[in-house]
């Protein structure tokens, strides 16, 4: 369903049926926790603000919130088993994941608060369409707890960022980045909650522009077309 086009060395995606209104862009969303970014994706979707629609719902997490809130809404929602290491999926574990997403028919996998790095062939079976979100203003403070560390370094500025992953941390090229100011007497908890709402509206449009082939990519730039509508 998905074709990758290049242009003078950029490349794009496009999505079969999309043009003809035959099948709306689909989403696998993975997460490990309360899923949040994901609430605010699918209500997004259900308001009819992004031309999206959520496929499926994965969890590391047997018990996450996440799943919870899929189900609710009538999303299929599965908790996969992540395997041996504490840090990443193992190879039998990344194998079902794979095997899911592609019986899903995903056109764009979305991180909201999945906890496991991603190598290897997940990353090669989902080239360039696997997309994250972090909370601090790219390439500052990747890693765990980026608000904190934000805090800590004492910058005035922060924010979130939507990015491509790819086989480093934090390192894929930017799509989309959101200010966030640093306020006298912030804690870490306050600074970190004002980032989330930033999230939350970031997130669902740049699914939406990518959904509507709005961004071009070359080498690490991203480039930002008018739509041409839905």
């Amino acid at each position: 369903m998905r074709e990758k086009q290049k242009l003078a060395g950029m490349w794009f995606l496009t999505y079969e049926g999309r043009v003809s209104g035959e099948r709306k862009y689909r989403l696998g969303v993975l997460g490990s926790g309360k899923g949040s970014n994901f609430v605010a994706i699918a209500e997004a979707c259900q308001a009819g603000r992004i031309p999206v629609e959520v496929a499926l719902v994965i969890s590391d997490v047997e018990n996450a919130g996440i799943l919870e809130h899929a189900r609710s809404r009538g999303i299929a929602a599965r908790f996969i088993k992540p395997g041996q290491f504490r840090t990443k999926l193992d190879e039998e574990a990344e194998r079902t994941y794979i095997d899911a997403l592609k019986g899903a028919e995903v056109d764009l996998v979305v991180l909201a608060g999945f906890m496991r790095i991603l190598k290897g062939e997940f990353l090669r079976t989902f080239e360039h369409r696997v997309i994250n979100i972090h909370p601090s203003l790219l390439p500052s403070f990747p890693g765990l707890e980026a608000w904190k560390q934000a805090l800590d370094y004492g910058v005035k500025v922060t924010g979130c960022t939507v990015h491509f992953v790819d086989q480093g941390v934090d390192t894929g090229p930017i799509l989309a980045q959101q200010t966030v100011p640093v306020l006298t007497g912030d804690s870490a908890g306050s600074l970190h909650a004002r980032i989330q709402e930033a999230e939350r509206v970031l997130y669902p449009s740049t699914i939406g522009a990518l959904a509507r082939g709005e961004v071009f990519v070359q080498g690490r730039q991203t480039v930002w077309r008018k739509s041409t509508g839905d």
